[in-house]
C-alpha cells in the first residue's frame, strides 16, 4: 500500500479487518479510541521533547529514527480510523466539512504567512 494508490475505504477497511479478526471490536468504543489515540500522540511526541523546530525536521530524516516515528504516527492514524469506522464517521466528509469552516475562519487574505487564532486575525 502507498498514498498514491490506496483509498481511505481500503485503509479503514484493512483497520476494521484487523479488529474484527481479533474480537478486538468490543473493546473499541469511542471512549476507548479517544484515548488510546491520545497516548499514541504522546508516545509521538516523545520523540521531538527538548529538540528544536529545525532538529525536529532533521530527526525525521534520521535513518535510526524514522521507523519509530512512522510507527506512532501509524499508530495514530489506525486508532483514528478504527473510531471513524466505530463511530459511523465519514472521514473524507468531515476532513472536506472542516476546510470549508477553516476557510472561513481563516481567509487566505488575513492568515497567509501567519500563526495567530482565528480570533487573533
Amino acid at each position: 500500500m502507498t498514498d498514491d494508490i490506496t483509498t481511505l475505504a481500503q485503509l479503514k477497511e484493512a483497520t476494521a479487518k484487523f479488529a474484527r479478526e481479533r474480537d478486538w471490536e468490543q473493546f473499541h468504543a469511542p471512549k476507548n479510541l479517544s484515548m488510546a489515540i491520545a497516548a499514541e500522540v504522546g508516545e509521538l511526541m516523545e520523540h521531538f521533547l527538548w529538540v528544536s523546530a529545525d532538529e525536529s525536521s532533521t530527526l525525521c530524516l534520521n535513518k535510526d529514527k524514522r521507523g519509530k516515528i512512522e510507527e506512532e504516527l501509524a499508530d495514530i492514524i489506525m486508532f483514528s480510523l478504527q473510531f471513524a469506522n466505530m463511530a459511523k464517521i465519514d472521514v473524507a466528509s468531515a476532513i472536506s466539512a472542516k476546510i470549508v469552516k477553516n476557510a472561513a475562519k481563516y481567509p487566505v487574505s488575513k492568515a497567509k504567512g501567519r500563526s495567530e487564532k482565528y480570533t487573533e486575525l
